[in-house]
């Protein structure tokens, strides 16, 4: 079993920038993927980015590259989305995912095994 707690939400002004952590208790293995989804009021919930976790691969939702930046420490359990140029579109709740097998289908939600209980992101303009 592993278990996800993210953290780093809040407000911010548009243009600025946020960095969003997901601590993974429990064991990690090389097969993982870890993704970051995201959640607006009233709409489904859609992938943001993912990382291998061996390997660190990276994939990205293609209206975010450039902006956003996955990445994860081994040795911490830790996985980061760093956010900027942040706007107001942006505003929702963060959720970590992971996924023990590394399915192919990472953009997809139904493709995670554990979710975290999310963190809210709010740009104001």
């Amino acid at each position: 079993q592993v278990q996800l707690v993210e953290s780093g939400g809040g407000l911010v002004q548009a243009g600025g920038s946020l960095r969003l952590s997901c601590a993974a208790s429990g064991r990690i293995s090389s097969t993982y993927t870890m993704a970051w989804f995201r959640q607006e009021a009233g709409k489904e919930r859609e992938f943001v980015a993912a990382v291998t976790w061996n390997g660190g691969s990276t994939y990205y939702a293609d209206s975010l590259k450039g902006r956003f930046t996955i990445s994860r420490d081994n040795a911490k359990n830790t996985v980061y989305l760093q956010m900027d140029s942040l706007k107001p579109e942006d505003t929702a709740v963060y959720y970590c995912a992971a996924d023990r097998w590394g399915s192919a289908n990472r953009y997809r939600k139904n493709s995670y095994d554990y979710w975290g209980q999310g963190t809210q992101v709010t740009v104001s303009s």
